[in-house]
């Protein structure tokens, strides 16, 4: 997992990331945002989160429903609307990069999902400064590319449970933090978010988190925020837990295996250690 250990609000990394900290205060790299405030960015940059969380967020200026009808709108001489459809397509925890493509009709939105979020930018070039930490970028890119296989692989699912259990095993394995009853996502999330996430709605979203409370696979903690039994992450106890939560079959939680909302244990792979952030 990236955070086993809760972490301070202030992480303490290493001393080259320091340094870029130190250099992006200088060059005026740096800048603070307020909860929900939308980070400004464009294609080419190097973003990197120094505190906080930023949430990615990923539209499309046009989908094919909205296709449909907008030529049915020209061919009656209507207004042709142009629809958004928004899409919650992840986090970057602290210490992580992150970059903004841009490809018609595709675009992608960062947004501060906390207070005090702080984020750094810079240029490409600008890291051959450090050639190490240069590395260290890539290989953190790297292992973000990992992570979305999973999550590719998650919301492949045909039940709409399944993809739910699986996306927030993904969420609190990469970003869960230590808690009496196992790892708990630090940041809220809507009903509304996930299932923008799932291919969902909020509606849907809030009865199968219902089901799953009831079955003790998920639990609420502090100020509402999502909890998971340890026993449910990592490949060392991924049989523990499929006893434990009734994940092995759907008659043992008394679902029909072949219905809307029957449960297969989804895969469960330990995320490598961020290489940016060291727990102080």
């Amino acid at each position: 997992m990236y955070s086993s250990v809760p972490q301070p609000d202030f992480d303490r990394p290493f001393l080259t990331w320091q340094r870029v900290l130190d250099w992006a205060q200088d060059h005026y790299r740096c800048r603070t945002f307020g909860k929900d405030e939308k980070i400004p960015t464009r294609p080419g940059l190097l973003y990197l989160v120094e505190r906080g969380a930023v949430r990615l967020v990923g539209s499309s200026v046009m989908t094919a429903t909205a296709a449909i009808q907008d030529r049915d709108s020209e061919l009656e001489g209507g207004e042709v609307d142009v629809a958004m459809d928004e899409a919650f397509l992840g986090f970057v925890g602290p210490g992580q990069p992150f970059e903004i493509v841009a490809q018609s009709p595709f675009a992608l939105q960062s947004y501060a999902h906390v207070d005090r979020t702080s984020v750094l930018w810079m240029y490409w070039s600008d890291l051959e400064n450090w050639p190490h930490f240069r590395r260290e970028v890539l290989d953190a890119f790297r292992q973000q590319h990992q992570r979305k296989l999973l999550w590719l692989s998650t919301l492949g699912q045909r039940r709409t449970i399944d993809r739910l259990l699986g996306y927030l095993i993904l969420l609190v394995e990469e970003f869960g933090q230590v808690c009496d009853d196992g790892y708990y996502l630090p940041w809220p999330l809507t009903h509304a978010q996930i299932g923008s996430a799932i291919g969902s709605t909020r509606v849907t979203v809030t009865r199968l988190m219902g089901k799953l409370r009831k079955r003790n696979l998920i639990a609420a903690y502090g100020d509402n925020l999502i909890c998971l039994p340890a026993e449910l992450l990592g490949k060392g106890n991924r049989d523990a837990g499929l006893a434990a939560g009734g994940l092995a079959t759907g008659d043992s939680l008394g679902v029909a295996t072949n219905g809307a909302d029957g449960l297969v244990a989804p895969p469960i792979v330990t995320a490598p250690t961020s290489p940016f952030v060291v727990a102080g």
